[in-house]
């Protein structure tokens, strides 16, 4: 989530200089269009705690939160819990394995703006051997679901470049807050970018990846992308902090489509300034830690540093 500083977030296993940040009416501070700007170096984290069930938790305090970079704990100077407004792309498979797969895909997609903040803005990227902008940034989800309305399966899997686009489309965001939700069974063979690159690109990103991953059981001649897709998507989402949730059956799909809306409602966003005040270009380490038991944490795993 970041501006001109650095981002941050990462998964058990940010912004920079001048970013903007804006009190909560707690008096906490959390990424906002309405902000105020500040002068020093401020790393945002936005974090998903949930229990044993995958539910999120929420009522945590600033205090239940231990942050630490490069394994030296920072003190959390802000804190918010509040449901700031979205800016959210939806990629979408329309390649020719998803097949069958679409019609419950498209149906559990076109429900997903339903739990949305009525300031959130969505764009829809469909795929198959190349990507496409179908809907850009619009506040009107019947223009998402018009878009998915239209998706027909074919052609191969540019799963890559499809996040690629999505992520320098971002450029156009209007909210702080950035998420991107891939519909996908994870198969990639057709692509200019690989996932060195991407990787690079996502450490730089401030936008958190969910995915929705299909897997139903595959055919014994299926070739072996289709075995790739699973760890593919779950590289993606955990490299930006955010989680790859895996339907067996494509009925399923609503239920974690739904999941995903409400894990983005309920996310922690905490702040820092780095003991580390170094403009040193570098890979720094987040780690987040929460005083209570039977949790998991989701967070991006660093950010790199301003170089000046």
């Amino acid at each position: 989530m970041c501006a001109c500083a650095a981002s941050v977030g990462a998964s058990d296993h940010g912004r920079n200089p001048g970013q903007t940040i804006a009190r909560s009416a707690g008096g906490g501070v959390g990424p906002s269009q309405t902000s105020l700007r500040v002068d020093t170096n401020i790393v945002v984290v936005p974090v998903t705690v949930t229990d044993w069930a995958d539910r999120p938790i929420t009522g945590l305090v600033r205090s239940a939160f231990s942050v630490f970079e490069d394994k030296i704990e920072q003190k959390v100077a802000y804190f918010s819990s509040e449901d700031a407004p979205l800016s959210v792309g939806i990629v979408f498979d329309c390649s020719a394995s998803m097949g069958y797969k679409l019609g419950k895909s498209r149906e559990a997609v076109a429900r997903f703006p339903d739990v949305s903040n009525p300031a959130d803005e969505f764009f829809l990227i469909t795929f198959s051997s190349r990507a496409d902008l179908v809907v850009p940034f619009s506040r009107s989800t019947e223009k998402i679901r018009d878009g998915l309305s239209v998706a027909r399966s074919g052609g191969r899997t540019a799963l890559l470049d499809a996040t690629y686009m999505a992520l320098h489309y971002f450029k156009q965001a209007r909210n702080a807050r950035r998420a991107l939700l891939i519909v996908s069974d994870g198969g990639e063979n057709d692509c200019r970018y690989n996932q060195r690159e991407l990787r690079i690109i996502l450490r730089e990103s401030d936008v958190l990846i969910y995915a929705a991953g299909i897997y139903e059981e595959i055919a014994p001649l299926a070739n072996k992308d289709s075995f790739d897709g699973p760890a593919l998507l779950t590289e993606l989402a955990e490299e930006t902090g955010g989680r790859e949730f895996a339907a067996g059956d494509s009925r399923d799909l609503p239920k974690l489509v739904a999941m995903i809306g409400r894990e983005l409602r309920d996310q922690y966003v905490l702040g820092y300034t780095p003991t580390n005040h170094e403009a040193d270009g570098k890979y720094h380490r987040i780690q987040v830690r929460v005083k209570r038991h039977g949790t998991h944490l989701s967070w991006r795993p660093g950010y790199y540093a301003a170089a000046f």
